[in-house]
């Protein structure tokens, strides 16, 4: 198959800059987590804006930063935490169809709410795949490196269907306090039952130790009334594991597939794509809900 022709030039990264998809679901049997985009809701619509597959690769940036020359005329949309863009100097705006011609500069700065940004760009990022997926995951290490600057991305061929519309009007991630909902279990019986008014009613903070793997989370101590050893179990995006401190950590798309630590709760799939954007410092409340809505 023929290579690629190049599409962009990294010249900054921001604190980290990977290329994601939606990852390698269906592997968990050989070892192997699904990774992906941290926000999916945002990864697609940014594939969306600009006419790929929701499946296409783009890149997922955080806290801004993200900077590239095009060395060809590309079609690109950014969206999820939004930021200041620039095209050679000129303001663009997030989550609309831009236009960045041959040798210009697309420049993204620090977003004003929100951790995590997408761009896709169309024709998708055309990196080798591993293992069916062009994710990065931080991890294992599956995947192409972070990216650096100075790397040259190759572009695939435009799809045949065009962008149906230019701006997509969506709120902008949460700067308060953000609530997740979560469902108990599969271990919340080892819990007190004040460890559980405790995560239903308390504020959770977002510490520093956050990355795409997951979120430590400071608040009221969440006490098991058991301490027995528990083997290993399997993981899932949003579970929220508890170790003996009592201060729980919240799994995000690089989570690791088993863990031995009991599992108090677990958040909806569709809330962790928020939770993906909550920065360090921003707190978190907990809605406990009987079932799955």
């Amino acid at each position: 198959m023929a290579e690629e022709a190049p599409g962009l030039e990294v010249l900054a990264t921001g604190p980290l800059a990977t290329v994601q998809d939606l990852g390698r679901p269906g592997l968990s049997h050989l070892g192997v987590g699904t990774s992906g985009a941290a926000d999916r809701r945002s990864f697609r619509l940014a594939n969306r804006l600009v006419g790929n597959s929701e499946d296409a690769a783009g890149i997922e940036f955080t806290f801004g930063g993200l900077a590239f020359r095009a060395c060809r005329d590309l079609t690109v949309a950014i969206t999820g935490a939004p930021c200041r863009i620039t095209v050679d100097g000129r303001r663009e705006a997030v989550n609309s169809v831009l236009r960045v011609p041959a040798g210009a500069e697309l420049r993204a700065g620090a977003p004003t709410t929100g951790l995590r940004s997408y761009l896709a760009v169309r024709g998708g990022i055309a990196v080798a795949p591993v293992l069916g997926s062009r994710a990065t995951d931080v991890l294992s290490g599956l995947g192409p490196a972070p990216l650096q600057p100075g790397d040259v991305l190759p572009v695939g061929p435009p799809p045949p269907r065009f962008p149906a519309v230019d701006l997509a009007p969506v709120p902008a991630p949460a700067d308060g306090d953000l609530v997740l909902r979560v469902v108990p279990g599969p271990r919340d019986d080892w819990f007190t039952d004040e460890a559980l008014r405790a995560l239903g009613g308390e504020a959770y903070e977002v510490t520093s130790e956050s990355n795409r793997i997951g979120m430590r989370l400071r608040g009221a101590p969440l006490q098991r009334q058991r301490c027995e050893e528990l083997p290993s179990e399997g993981m899932v995006p949003g579970a929220l594991q508890v170790p003996p401190s009592g201060q729980p950590t919240l799994f995000l798309a690089d989570h690791p597939l088993t863990g031995g630590y009991p599992v108090i709760a677990v958040v909806l799939a569709e809330d962790v794509d928020r939770a993906a954007q909550a920065r360090p410092g921003q707190r978190i409340r907990f809605r406990i809900l009987e079932e799955a809505a």
